[in-house]
């Protein structure tokens, strides 16, 4: 039997391999911290997780400071809504197939239980709030739990081969597949780049994340980092150069007038906004985990190959 269990979890992973992903791992439920597993499956054994990479160019033109479209589109949008869920769906059937039950579960940055936050990714006044709507699991910890990667300081989930730059999408199952170890954590030292990387200083030293203040500055609101801010922007506030500059006290109730005075790029057609920090925390670990040459992923030139792309202060009261 351990065997067959073998065979169908090789024939899981070349099924998520042949249709774009990049790494499979599974760990046996008991082990996972998020028990909202067995809310969803009560029979659930197995949780496999599929990771995706994200394309080292789609952060190219945050970059540079030439094009911001991509990295939303081919980062975040396509990942979500294009690539992801054919494997997951096709991995599913390999499981009905040899007769076991299969629950593809993908990112809903829609819903969300917390009635508090808000997702950076996505338009603060679409998100259906608080745990009656749907039990959503937690992704992050999912994923580590399964033998992905480790978290790093400010949260985000690093593996060995492409640090902070992949998504990824799980699978119930009440097959016992043979589990794949929990990784030891060795990628992050805290070093605190993904805190001072942040424009808009929405990671506290400790690695917590104000996820209202990420909004703000994920959409656009630093004029260090957004070629297309007018030099007017947001007249009325009297507050305007410290939000600019990424200092202003921004509370829940403020992020919101602040996000809807922000509308740079039509939004994507998935209605994800487009994103003009490029997640800029991750970007800042990714070259710093590519610096201490601790990521298996290799490539002939550096990520950052020129001083970090600013503009200059031209926000004066």
């Amino acid at each position: 039997m351990q065997t067959d269990m073998q065979a169908l979890k090789q024939k899981v992973i070349e099924t998520f391999q042949k249709l774009g992903g990049d790494i499979v791992v599974c760990g046996n439920a008991e082990r996972f911290h998020d028990k909202r597993i067995f809310e969803l499956m009560p029979e659930v054994k197995t949780v496999i997780c599929a990771a995706f990479r994200i394309l080292r160019g789609a952060r190219r033109g945050i970059e540079e400071g030439t094009t911001y479209y991509q990295y939303t589109t081919m980062a975040v949008e396509n990942m979500e809504e294009v690539v992801m869920p054919m494997p997951l769906l096709r991995a599913c059937a390999v499981l009905e197939d040899a007769g076991f039950r299969a629950l593809p579960q993908r990112r809903t940055p829609w819903i969300m239980n917390e009635k508090d936050k808000t997702n950076p990714e996505v338009d603060y006044a679409e998100i259906y709030r608080g745990k009656e709507a749907e039990t959503m699991l937690d992704f992050e910890q999912c994923a580590v739990d399964a033998g992905l990667g480790e978290r790093g300081l400010s949260g985000t989930v690093l593996t060995d081969e492409f640090g902070p730059c992949q998504r990824y999408v799980f699978l119930l199952t009440d097959a016992a597949l043979p589990p794949d170890p929990v990784q030891t954590p060795h990628l992050c030292d805290r070093c605190g780049k993904c805190v001072t990387g942040c424009p808009g200083h929405a990671i506290a030293p400790d690695g917590t994340l104000d996820c209202w203040r990420c909004a703000v500055y994920y959409n656009g609101a630093c004029g260090a980092k957004n070629p297309f801010l007018p030099a007017n922007a947001f007249p009325d506030e009297p507050d305007r150069t410290a939000i600019i500059a990424g200092e202003a006290k921004i509370s829940p109730e403020r992020a919101r007038e602040i996000l809807d005075e922000i509308h740079f790029y039509p939004g994507m057609k998935h209605s994800y906004p487009a994103s003009m920090c490029g997640r800029a925390c991750d970007t800042e670990c990714y070259i710093h985990l590519e610096e201490k040459g601790v990521l298996t992923r290799k490539f002939k030139t550096p990520f950052r190959i020129r001083p970090e792309w600013k503009l200059p202060s031209i926000w004066k009261d």
